[in-house]
């Protein structure tokens, strides 16, 4: 199964619709579990969407990645806790 870890670490890529059918559906029984992943995910959600309202234009590839990395090592340094 899925860990909070691997899910962070493809996080963006589900929100992006992106991952493949057996990813995706790894995901979804992971959040079904996990409240702090659910909350996590929807945390990114928002913030994406924040963040491109607020700038006029999408994000750019290449800093919703660096954006998602640093959540990501939070998370992690949060969940080793």
């Amino acid at each position: 199964m899925l860990s909070c870890r691997g899910l962070a670490y493809i996080a963006s890529d589900y929100i992006d619709d992106e991952l493949g059918r057996v990813n995706r559906m790894s995901v979804r029984m992971h959040l079904m579990m996990c409240p702090r992943c659910r909350s996590f995910i929807e945390s990114l959600r928002t913030s994406t969407e924040l963040l491109e309202r607020h700038s006029g234009q999408p994000l750019s590839e290449e800093y919703a990645r660096s954006i998602d990395r640093q959540i990501e090592r939070a998370l992690a340094d949060r969940h080793d806790r």
